[in-house]
């Protein structure tokens, strides 16, 4: 504290220095002298500058070897000090800050962090509008070279700046100890809710305990069933019931969950009590039966895309998406691996040699294209691939580009290979091969498709399509890994969603009148059920107030998050 003193002083000395120095060259600016006198001046600034450059390093030199302790000063001169600093600090909290421990961490305020990732979304969204009107202008002059070339490099000059300004805010947000703080904060928070994960799965009497039943079993693929038990957890949380999961004979594994995943329980694990009933039952019913989030009626408010009401605050403040955030933490409690499991997972990073920085590009094919998605060629993702390391490389020496490939297309990793040899691809034709739709319901379907999300999520950035299950998985996984990973993605197709969840709200922040039948007209204020996002700078939505359906700037909106008061376990955090 008393270091920080004097270099206020020599901070302060140095202004004084340059009042100076301006005083001194002010009649510079003035032809009234003549240039013998401007001379004499400057001569003699540049002598006084010269001067106290050697003083501001004698006061450098003391500062360095004084070795002062609270008890050396004089009561009057400690006062002093504790009176600047609680100044200081007064005016850090005031500025969107506040000190945190002995450490210097700085912890921002919630408004600050949601301005600052507001900053964020404006430039990305501006980009893609650029990005698609400057290539759309560019067709319609492609008869002239001349143009199409200038246009073009517009577009890389454009992308350029826009890298340029991400690299910028990527090193605001971590200032000043921040980069510490969102550590330290996403460590807790987390800790936090798989503890009371925990104690709600391992209750006191399992013979008396109320319990959630879910069957694993729901008719889809391997992504959506994870989702489906994620449904039934985050239910189970929601009305304070231990879950019981269902998975004998699943489709994946005969053996069932724990062939793969540690149990969810260590102490429940049968569903046995009465009265039963299924859903939703009375609040005395011991045991309730949860059906599919399609079928479930009436609707329970815990469903995504809910947040917690007592957790909010933090969440908002930690993560740019806190209903990814909020569903991570079921997703992580459900995956962890058995010992089995996680020592195939290791073996395989060993063998792959997998190395960072490294983007993750999952491409499904097969039976999704035409009826759930549409077909995006490689070159689409390798796009945004190519893009990630070109950002990177701004303020990081990249000497491989790495890439790790999952895919039900067993023919695409040698295509992808032969079309960028200066790429490094990780990947694997066997597991493409029993991901097919013949092979898929297998004990080495099941391995290679937790090895491909394990792997996505380990990777510093994705590319892929939000229309898949595994995609979103992979993605909710990559939030333990890094305090606020929330823009470490580029869907090719949707935005975030969770199968089944409640409407996804947007509010108005600036009025539109619509331009065209395309369009959508609305009000500041307005609720707008947002239906996708065209990654052209448009999104599609409906304005409730209307009930009129059309495209809307993205940048005049912001997310209405839903708010629910789950239990807030208290029982739990004051253990």
């Amino acid at each position: 504290m008393v270091v920080f003193s004097i270099g206020r002083v020599i901070v302060g000395f140095l202004a004084a220095w340059l009042i100076v120095i301006i005083l001194l060259s002010g009649p510079m600016f003035h032809n009234s002298e003549p240039d013998e006198q401007i001379l004499v001046r400057l001569s003699r600034a540049l002598g006084e500058l010269e001067a106290l450059k050697l003083q501001n390093e004698e006061l450098k030199s003391l500062l360095n070897s004084l070795k002062l302790s609270p008890e050396s000063l004089k009561s009057d001169q400690a006062n002093s000090i504790n009176s600047h600093e609680v100044g200081l600090k007064s005016h850090a909290s005031k500025s969107g800050f506040k000190q945190i421990g002995e450490a210097g961490i700085r912890e921002p305020s919630k408004e600050f962090e949601v301005t600052r990732r507001l900053i964020e979304d404006g430039i990305s969204e501006m980009w893609y509008f650029l990005n698609a009107e400057i290539k759309n202008l560019n067709k319609t002059v492609g008869s002239d070279p001349a143009n199409t070339k200038r246009l073009s490099l517009l577009l890389e000059d454009i992308g350029h700046r826009k890298r340029v300004i991400y690299s910028d805010l990527t090193k605001f947000k971590d200032l000043d100890g921040m980069k510490e703080w969102r550590e330290k904060e996403a460590k807790a928070l987390s800790d936090l809710v798989q503890k009371r994960l925990h104690h709600l799965q391992n209750p006191k009497d399992c013979a008396t305990a109320k319990k959630l039943l879910c069957n694993l079993n729901k008719g889809c693929g391997y992504g959506c069933q994870i989702h489906h038990a994620v449904y039934c957890f985050i239910v189970a949380y929601g009305t304070k019931r231990t879950l019981i999961l269902r998975s004998h004979n699943w489709r994946y594994a005969q053996k069932g969950w724990e062939s793969v995943f540690l149990p969810i329980s260590e102490t429940c694990k049968e569903d046995t009590g009465s009265p039963r009933a299924p859903w939703p039952a009375t609040e005395s019913t011991q045991v309730i039966d949860l059906p599919i989030i399609d079928n479930v009626r009436p609707r329970p408010p815990y469903l995504p895309l809910s947040v917690p009401k007592d957790l909010s605050d933090r969440i908002i403040r930690l993560h740019g998406n806190p209903v990814v955030w909020w569903i991570a933490q079921f997703v992580k409690y459900l995956l962890r691996p058995q010992d089995n499991m996680k020592a195939i997972l290791e073996k395989v990073e060993e063998k792959l040699d997998f190395k960072h920085p490294v983007v993750g590009i999952h491409v499904r094919r097969t039976d999704k294209i035409g009826t759930e998605a549409q077909f995006h060629p490689i070159e689409e993702y390798m796009e945004h691939v190519e893009e990630y390391f070109q950002r990177l490389g701004l303020d990081h020496s990249v000497q491989e580009k790495r890439v790790y490939l999952a895919t039900d297309d067993p023919n695409l990793l040698a295509e992808s290979r032969k079309k960028y040899p200066d790429y490094i691809f990780y990947g694997d034709p066997s597991i493409a091969k029993s991901a097919s739709v013949g092979q898929r319901y297998t004990t080495e379907s099941l391995k290679g498709v937790i090895l491909d999300i394990h792997m996505l999520s380990k990777c510093d950035y994705l590319v892929c399509t939000f229309s898949s299950q595994v995609c979103r998985l992979a993605y909710e996984i990559m939030q333990d890994f890094h305090a606020d990973a929330s823009t470490y993605f580029r869907s090719l197709d949707d935005i975030f969603y969770f199968g089944g969840q409640n409407d996804h709200n947007q509010i108005a922040v600036y009025n539109h009148t619509a331009r065209n039948s395309h369009e959508l007209s609305m009000q500041q204020g307005d609720i707008i059920g947002i239906a996708g996002n065209h990654w052209d700078g448009y999104s599609k939505g409906l304005n409730r107030r209307t009930k009129k359906s059309g495209l809307y700037p993205s940048y005049k909106t912001i997310e209405k998050l839903d708010l629910v008061d789950f239990p807030t376990y208290s029982e739990v955090d004051e253990l």
